[in-house]
């Protein structure tokens, strides 16, 4: 079960995320799920480890038994191999041989103890390795489930404020002065088109007044033809009026 966890978190940590989103459809949802992946194997690895560290407590703790009990039947040979050789000393062969043969137990005993803690000593590295290497894994994928949250908050983020700014420039468009499509520029045009009819209209008005005052001056002139026409009928100088008047006080003074 650990190593089984042990490759998936390996895969995971490995795993080139920028990748995967550059490929995915939506890097939204892919970060979600990722965020889910990474979340459920963080689960799994923390039980693998406590299972692992558990197993290895044990290990450790059968170790030093076993290496207490080695060192407990070298003592226990010790004493039978001396009591042995004090009866031998004292002639006691019988009861020596008999200690002798306790001493060759405890030595048995001795080695396979010793033999149990090579054993286990191997175990309690293997495992304390692979303990190791879970912690390690476990700790990578804690900190790129936070990259992959901060991520996902980071890319939602700037997600709203990409719409937001698009809504942003959309409102400035509908009411720019420099596009023609937009409400302000279509009521500016036809305020200048009223604009424009009113100057229209003035031109037409004062056209026609200029005209009436141009006729008025011709009927003027025409008068004055008729009224020197007259004079030289009757015996006038056929002058203006004006001219015949200043003439007379000088005659006067003559």
């Amino acid at each position: 079960m650990a190593s089984s966890i042990l490759a998936r978190v390996s895969s995971l940590v490995r795993a080139n995320v920028n990748s995967i989103l550059d490929n995915a459809e939506d890097p939204e949802l892919m970060l979600d799920q990722l965020i889910r992946d990474f979340t459920e194997n963080i689960a799994e690895a923390e039980q693998a480890v406590a299972q692992t560290v558990g197993n290895l407590r044990m290990l450790e703790e059968d170790l030093s038994e076993s290496r207490e009990a080695s060192t407990d039947w070298g003592n226990k040979a010790q004493a039978a191999a001396s009591m042995a050789g004090q009866l031998t000393s004292q002639g006691k062969s019988d009861e020596a041989a008999r200690f002798e043969e306790l001493a060759k137990v405890a030595l048995r005993k001795q080695i396979s103890f010793e033999q149990s803690v090579t054993q286990m000593h191997g175990q309690v590295t293997q495992q304390t390795e692979l303990t190791d290497q879970l912690k390690d894994g476990l700790n990578k994928l804690r900190t790129k489930r936070e990259e992959l949250v901060s991520k996902r908050d980071e890319l939602v983020s700037r997600a709203k404020m990409a719409q937001a700014q698009t809504q942003v420039q959309t409102a400035v468009k509908n009411v720019s002065v420099m596009d023609p499509t937009s409400e302000l520029n279509r009521f500016e045009d036809r305020i200048r088109r009223e604009e424009a009819m009113a100057r229209g209209m003035a031109e037409v008005s004062a056209s026609s007044i200029e005209e009436q005052f141009a006729s008025l001056d011709d009927a003027g002139a025409e008068i004055e033809v008729e009224a020197r026409l007259a004079a030289l009928k009757s015996g006038g100088s056929g002058g203006s009026s004006g001219s015949s008047d200043s003439s007379a006080p000088a005659q006067g003074v003559s």
